[in-house]
């Protein structure tokens, strides 16, 4: 099943236990600024969690409820997602704090 966050945003990065899986999504909305400024575009990361199986017809299914023998895979998922982003976010300071040196100069 493809929900319109499927077709509009790819994911970035998925990671995949079993019939469990963690997506990553980049996400980009406008905040409203203070002081009757202009608003600003800002970017966040979501993750969504879910399980596939194959329902009575044989055809893939997904949801987001997991069953006892799933909730291991799933925090591995969830693990190995979280570690992808504080490295990314490191990356990205790093690189943001790189660049800032080279203007001051």
């Amino acid at each position: 099943m493809e929900n319109n966050q499927q077709t509009r945003n790819p994911p970035e990065k998925k990671f995949q236990a079993g019939p469990i899986t963690a997506i990553v999504w980049n996400n980009t909305s406008t905040r409203p600024a203070a002081g009757g400024q202009p608003a600003v575009p800002a970017t966040y990361k979501t993750i969504s969690l879910e399980r596939i199986y194959k329902d009575r017809n044989n055809q893939w299914q997904n949801t987001n409820s997991l069953r006892l023998n799933d909730l291991p895979k799933a925090a591995l998922v969830l693990q190995k997602a979280y570690e992808y982003l504080v490295i990314t976010e490191k990356g990205n300071a790093a690189a943001t704090a790189l660049a800032e040196e080279d203007i001051a100069y």
